[in-house]
């Protein structure tokens, strides 16, 4: 497959991309490999994936019950300098000029005639009925909200993609979907796991692409306006638009400050478009959050596997915490370039250096083929098999949170016992 030409000075960065950041020969593991994805300080302990259909280890399809202590994130004076250095903060809310399309970005080429082909012949979108059957044994354990100390960090997941985050005194949002359905696919098959009404005041917002399962209009409805919103290249004015007041805007390795919190945008192998004619027209990628003195966290938001992690690693060397998405990712064929599946997602965190992670995008909007529960099943087969300590893998139910500092007032882990999801409620946002 033909591969776009890796720009040689990367957007955002102080220095210019130098000779052991690309390679002409793609690596084995990644599919849809870009040219740089075979670069030298590719992660040693490479993992392959999994066969997808190992035991679970864990098969009630719940978190497992491992007790261990708050856990402290490295100090940051302690870790190697970024490479190349960050670049100096935005400043918030300006406005920019941007290319017409993001084309340029792209790790692969959007699939063609023959591709759509194939897929509208044999792409099942659904799983089918045995694939479904385990529904109501998915994990979801909705509880307060935690209250975080200085220097500890909160992660509640909501569902999909969306997070509630509370780092350095803030309250952030990623990619906000309160919504019971969204364009193109069937309801939500697990309730939210905070109710809106139950949410602190939102400090900030951030938003990975344009899809509707990441942006949702009628969840970003219910916010105040001048909520500070961080976003791709290109999605500002669809922000403006509908009257947000503090929408900055960011290339691929630029940051802004919030609060004592930078907020840094960062690639990911995936692309964008919301109507029939802005095909790529905004940018996609990750985020990553820095609490001055506190831990690091990365939020992937959609993204199939490749070159970029481990160099997103260098650039923010010591993540604490990796929100990885594992699910949407069958068929492989179709899918690969785009959506992670759950050994990659497992290779992707070592990659980016992360010492703990958490998997997201699954359990809540079925968007593919496979079984509801596969993606947990796969992803802790996967960490298992890469040896990695059964505590770093937060593999939270949905309403459930992890703290991740120092003054952590209880066990940074998956809550335990789990409760069955009982059917979506029919009062999230339109």
């Amino acid at each position: 497959m033909t591969q776009q030409t890796q720009q040689t000075r990367e957007p955002g960065s102080a220095t210019a991309t130098t000779a052991d950041d690309v390679t002409t020969t793609p690596g084995p593991h990644a599919p849809g490999a870009h040219p740089a994805d075979a670069h030298a300080d590719a992660h040693p302990a490479e993992v392959r994936p999994a066969d997808a259909r190992r035991a679970d280890p864990h098969p009630t399809g719940h978190a497992a019950a491992v007790p261990f202590a708050p856990v402290a994130p490295v100090a940051r004076a302690a870790l190697a300098p970024p490479f190349p250095p960050l670049a100096e903060p935005r400043p918030l809310g300006e406005h920019r000029v941007w290319p017409r399309t993001f084309h340029d970005r792209l790790t692969a080429p959007l699939p063609g005639l023959k591709a759509l082909a194939r897929f509208a012949r044999e792409g099942a979108v659904r799983p089918g009925p045995e694939g479904l059957a385990d529904i109501p044994g998915l994990p979801y354990a909705p509880a307060e909200l935690p209250r975080p100390g200085t220097g500890t960090v909160a992660v509640t997941w909501a569902g999909h993609a969306s997070w509630i985050v509370q780092v350095g005194g803030l309250t952030v949002l990623t990619d906000p979907v309160w919504s019971r359905r969204i364009l193109g696919t069937p309801a939500r098959i697990t309730p939210v796991g905070v109710p809106w009404e139950a949410l602190p005041p939102v400090d900030a917002v951030v938003i990975s692409h344009n899809h509707y399962d990441h942006l949702d209009a009628p969840t970003l409805r219910r916010l105040p306006r001048a909520t500070p919103v961080f976003v791709p290249a290109g999605l500002g004015g669809w922000f403006r638009r509908r009257r947000f007041t503090r929408v900055t805007e960011l290339d691929w390795w630029e940051g802004a400050e919030l609060s004592g919190v930078r907020f840094d945008f960062v690639p990911a192998h995936h692309w964008s478009k919301r109507t029939l004619t802005d095909t790529c027209h905004s940018l996609w990628g990750g985020w990553v959050l820095t609490a001055a003195d506190g831990p690091r966290l990365y939020f992937a938001g959609d993204t199939g596997y490749g070159h970029w992690f481990t160099r997103i690693g260098r650039r923010y060397p010591g993540i604490d915490l990796a929100l990885m998405p594992i699910g949407a990712y069958d068929p492989r064929w179709w899918l690969c370039d785009v959506h992670c599946d759950p050994e990659e997602a497992v290779q992707a965190t070592l990659d980016v250096g992360a010492s703990r992670m958490a998997p997201m995008h699954w359990g809540t909007f079925v968007l593919s083929a496979e079984p509801v529960l596969e993606p947990l099943t796969r992803v802790r087969s996967a960490w298992e098999k890469a040896q990695l300590a059964r505590e770093n893998l937060w593999d939270l139910p949905i309403g459930a949170s992890g703290l991740l500092g120092p003054d952590a007032d209880g066990p940074a882990r998956p809550v335990t016992g789990a409760a069955s999801a009982p059917a979506a409620r029919d009062s999230a946002p339109r």
